[in-house]
């Protein structure tokens, strides 16, 4: 039971990122308006910030990028149906015959200074919800209820959350009252020069025209979004589909496997992805 437990707190952090060093380079990002000013700003004013954005258009690479620009290691969860408060905060664990108390990654991230990011907010359970509310008010303090104790937060503490607007539903969704304690950044695909370079960049090695038809294929291939596709072709679809190329499988194979098949299993769909795939690579 204890290593079960102890895997759960731990399978909830997908990465822990420690201060940049020197010598350290940026994670790569194209700025696509203001966002590097306005999270700038709401950092210097240690405001909570709320990423809203399709998935694969560049939300987490923007506060890794942010992360690294302001000097602050970054504590990145990845929200799931499961995922409750004790997750986040921490739990009592059984170290032999004593009751050791093990912090979750939020309150980790409080009592360090470091930027805390729940992915995909609404996907976890709403009592993990409801904590986070004292953090992004006046009181940026953490209530840790199990051990009858509240934690202010470090100066440089800063609470991050994105989801997804496209997917939401009435039972799935943050409530106004969440939503509203937030500055909110909205996300969207890249123009089509700028997501030129980020394919380039990301998947060197790919000629220059291959770059241009295949951007050009993920843009016409979403506008599929509103004809029964779940999903818009994502621009990290894009960079995967490049790298394929670069590794030396056929252009069309590529934008298969990473643009079409990951999609869809519907073969309507899927047969429509691929024409528009081959009228760019015929």
């Amino acid at each position: 039971m204890k290593t079960a437990a102890v895997n759960r707190l731990r399978g909830v952090e997908r990465d822990i990122v420690q201060l940049p060093q020197a010598g350290d380079v940026a994670p790569y990002y194209e700025p696509q308006g203001n966002e590097v000013a306005v999270f700038e700003a709401a950092f210097k004013k240690r405001l909570p910030v709320m990423l809203k954005g399709p998935t694969g258009c560049g939300k987490t690479r923007f506060l890794e990028y942010m992360a690294f620009q302001l000097r602050r290691p970054l504590v990145t969860v990845s929200c799931h149906e499961d995922l409750t408060s004790s997750d986040l905060v921490g739990r009592f664990l059984l170290e032999g015959a004593e009751t050791v108390w093990q912090d979750g990654p939020l309150t980790r991230a409080v009592k360090t200074g470091a930027i805390c990011y729940l992915d995909e907010i609404v996907e976890a359970r709403t009592d993990s919800t409801v904590i986070i509310h004292s953090l992004t008010d006046h009181r940026r303090r953490l209530t840790i209820e199990k051990k009858g104790q509240e934690i202010d937060a470090h100066e440089d503490f800063m609470l991050v959350i994105s989801y997804n607007p496209g997917y939401q539903t009435v039972l799935k969704d943050l409530k106004p009252s969440t939503k509203q304690r937030f500055v909110a950044l909205q996300f969207d695909f890249p123009g089509e020069e700028i997501e030129r370079r980020i394919v380039a960049t990301e998947a060197p090695g790919v000629a220059p025209d291959i770059v241009q038809q295949l951007v050009a294929a993920g843009r016409k291939a979403r506008l599929l979004k509103d004809h029964g596709l779940e999903e818009a072709t994502s621009t990290r679809a894009l960079v995967y589909a490049a790298s394929m190329i670069s590794a030396g499988l056929d252009p069309v194979a590529a934008c298969q496997v990473a643009m079409v098949n990951p999609v869809t299993d519907d073969p309507e769909l899927a047969e429509a992805l691929m024409e528009v795939v081959q009228a760019h690579f015929s």
